[in-house]
């Protein structure tokens, strides 16, 4: 195991390396997205309470949970970083930290969407969606950081810590609706509670979520890794060839 995070811990490896992968990946994530959506949105029943209003979860259950395990990612890479002082642990928390806000954004935006027709406000200051804005802040709050510090050392090391302070808000998030009385619905034990011909869209909606993200970190990943690699004779050779292979 610790041989192969050293290998990884190799810019120019890992840059092949993800290039490789980002085809399958990107691939996979189209048609995760194509059938799971099309199912979800068309094919699959609607509620019997809920109407057609539910299938709004199609995007919003993949996005809040993919939001908090993001952000458990960048804590495991924020922890290597800090611990085994590799760059490119530090690197894939930048990478990681843009997608894990748009995820978050769009969890808090499709949430108030089905929250009106399901509570009649838009927002409401509930232990879940506040918890989740507090996610969306510290996301912005851990970009923000990183650019703000010149030196790509230090700026990975305080962006590090930061992600580590912020963990405790998940299990906050993850529990809220079992510590206290919330209007958010509570957990449906891994999908269990909904119907199978409305859970397995739901599946491979996660699943394509999943597949995004780690498409969109390799894309953003590589591009760190080539302007912090600029002066390397490797990613000068790629620049003579024309294009990054």
């Amino acid at each position: 195991m610790w041989k192969a995070l050293h290998q990884l811990a190799i810019p120019e490896r890992l840059y092949r390396l993800s290039g490789r992968w980002l085809p399958w990946l990107g691939g996979l994530s189209v048609l995760l997205l194509a059938v799971g959506l099309v199912w979800g949105f068309v094919y699959a029943p609607a509620d019997y309470q809920q109407g057609q209003s539910y299938r709004i979860m199609y995007l919003h259950v993949p996005a809040a949970m993919w939001s908090m395990g993001i952000y458990a990612a960048m804590a495991i890479a924020a922890f290597i970083g800090l611990v085994w002082q590799m760059k490119m642990a530090t690197l894939a928390v930048s990478a990681m930290a843009p997608v894990g806000m748009v995820y978050t954004f769009i969890a808090l935006i499709t949430g108030s969407a089905w929250g009106k027709p399901m509570w009649g406000t838009w927002w409401i200051w509930d232990a879940r969606l506040t918890s989740e804005l507090v996610l969306l802040f510290l996301y912005a709050g851990i970009i923000a950081l990183y650019n703000a510090i010149d030196d790509r050392r230090r700026a990975g090391t305080a962006a590090s810590i930061l992600v580590l302070v912020g963990v405790v808000n998940l299990p906050i998030i993850h529990f809220s609706v079992v510590w206290w009385n919330t209007l958010h619905q509570g957990s449906t034990n891994m999908q269990q509670t909904i119907d199978p011909t409305m859970r397995m869209p739901l599946r491979l909606c996660i699943l394509a979520f999943l597949s995004l993200f780690a498409t969109l970190t390799l894309m953003r990943l590589r591009n760190l890794i080539l302007v912090m690699e600029r002066r390397r004779p490797w990613v000068q050779g790629l620049a003579h060839k024309g294009g990054a292979q």
